[in-house]
């Protein structure tokens, strides 16, 4: 097959945790060809989505270049424009933030499906899930939750919860996110800084203890659950497990719950459109759908020896 992704600059890969890595290391292994792009080269011209794109060839090395000019661990070939369609698969691999820039190529990404590109995931239904309000969705497996940009509301629902944690609809990696007790001093400023005055909308959810055991991500491919999850652990003192945010990442094997949660979704997202989704749960509950770039297979692969990028290359080549 002919790959193409669209991803963020190679020299800014982190060899040792990128799971598009992973997932390129694994095409190329099974002789796939692999064509890179960044999300400034998709054009529509002549009325078809092009992108701008470059032959990559993986090298043995697993070291990230030390200068753009010598690239250790690629090489690409000289780019030049091409029709999506042409490519076998296209893996919208670019990383948050989920800006007007990234909805934009998700509307090329959609015409170009259009002329017949296979686009993964599905550039339609990226949009459809935000990251925080997918959740909604699937209320049976959520704690208490709260959308708003309303003030009253917010305080009302930190009056019944006791302890909330509160965040925006587009962040990431644990960013701006804030855990809130009843008495706390700085409510205000905190609610006032995250809404912008009542200008932007975010989402508060009960605090779940559960945190201090890790914020699992279980991921999704192809409508089932990897066998394993990659618990998230914060450290002392941190109310976040992400993996930007300092935590440590552990793999263990799915709970009874993580299975329900991930077999009930899995079906329903596959059919949205979404071949890879990464699910975060807390204890019992489902907290966040990961659209846009899942991660952890190379941590997960490391500590378990399940091949996560091999599962998902099962299911592409199904596909195609």
């Amino acid at each position: 097959m002919k790959i193409a992704f669209i991803v963020d600059p190679l020299d800014e890969f982190n060899l040792k945790k990128d799971s598009t890595y992973a997932i390129m290391r694994q095409a190329a292994a099974r002789g796939h060809q692999l064509f890179a792009m960044q999300q400034d080269d998709l054009a529509w011209h002549k009325q078809t989505v092009i992108g701008y794109a470059s032959r990559l060839h993986l090298t043995d090395s697993t070291t990230v270049a030390t200068t753009a000019a010598a690239p250790s661990w690629y090489r690409l070939d000289a780019a030049a424009d091409t029709p999506l369609e042409q490519f076998d698969a296209v893996l919208m691999r670019k990383d948050p933030p989920f800006d007007m820039e990234y909805v934009y190529s998700t509307y090329l990404l959609e015409m170009a499906e259009k002329r017949g590109a296979r686009v993964f995931n599905s550039p339609q239904a990226i949009r459809d899930h935000n990251e925080k309000m997918a959740i909604a969705r699937f209320a049976q497996f959520i704690a208490p939750t709260l959308v708003t940009r309303r003030t009253g509301l917010l305080r009302e629902f930190l009056g019944e919860h006791a302890d909330i944690i509160l965040k925006p609809l587009d962040g990431m990696g644990g960013s701006s996110v804030f855990r809130v007790r009843a008495g706390d001093p700085n409510i205000s400023v905190i609610i006032e800084t995250l809404t912008q005055y009542g200008q932007r909308t975010i989402m508060a959810q009960r605090y779940l203890p559960e945190i201090s055991n890790g914020d699992k991500r279980v991921l999704v491919i192809g409508g089932e659950p990897v066998p394993f999850c990659l618990a998230r652990i914060p450290q002392p003192g941190e109310t976040r497990g992400n993996l930007a945010a300092g935590g440590t990442g552990v793999a263990r094997e799915l709970t009874a719950r993580d299975r329900e949660i991930a077999e009930t979704l899995g079906p329903q997202l596959m059919a949205s459109g979404l071949l890879l989704v990464g699910l975060d749960v807390i204890g019992d509950c489902l907290t966040e759908v990961n659209v846009t770039s899942p991660t952890c297979f190379q941590e997960i692969t490391q500590q378990t020896g399940f091949n996560v990028a091999g599962m998902l290359l099962n299911k592409l080549e199904k596909l195609i």
